[in-house]
């Protein structure tokens, strides 16, 4: 079963794994080398924006 793309792009991964710091670990190890904290916290942090763009009137 192949597996479909997630629901964030891969270029807002990025820019929440450079805002939290570990996007040389991405760079180096792939995103299976993040420690689940790490990948926790960027869902998070994607969650945040959500809700700010849904607020803001933003899709």
């Amino acid at each position: 079963m192949a597996r479909r793309g997630g629901i964030m792009s891969d270029q807002m991964k990025e820019e929440i794994a450079k805002e939290l710091g570990f996007y040389d670990t991405v760079q180096r190890e792939g995103w299976g080398g993040i420690k689940a904290r790490d990948a926790g916290n960027m869902v998070k942090r994607a969650i945040e924006i959500a809700e700010q763009n849904m607020q803001n009137g933003k899709s």
